[in-house]
């Protein structure tokens, strides 16, 4: 095996394992819809100005970081199975 399917092998097991673990921590978060809490105007709780900073608001930011690194991930599979 040369170097270049080595590093196509490895890139290739990372985005399979990235996949996965996209699939689950979007599957972990919670829906956007409000609920019956907006209303009686009571979306101003304190959950509700400090959500960024939550447990939720972090796996929406690594979802972020996960979403780019998948879409990296698979075009440079893609641009390499042409070269």
């Amino acid at each position: 095996m040369s170097a270049i399917e080595i590093a196509r092998l490895a890139v290739t097991i990372i985005f399979a394992v990235l996949c996965v673990a996209l699939t689950v921590i979007i599957l972990m978060q919670e829906g956007k819809s409000a609920g019956l809490g907006s209303i009686a105007g009571a979306a101003d709780t304190y959950w509700g100005k400090n959500k960024g900073r939550s447990m939720e608001g972090k796996m929406v930011r690594i979802t972020a970081v996960m979403v780019v690194l998948f879409f990296v991930i698979s075009l440079v599979l893609n641009i390499s199975s042409f070269g």
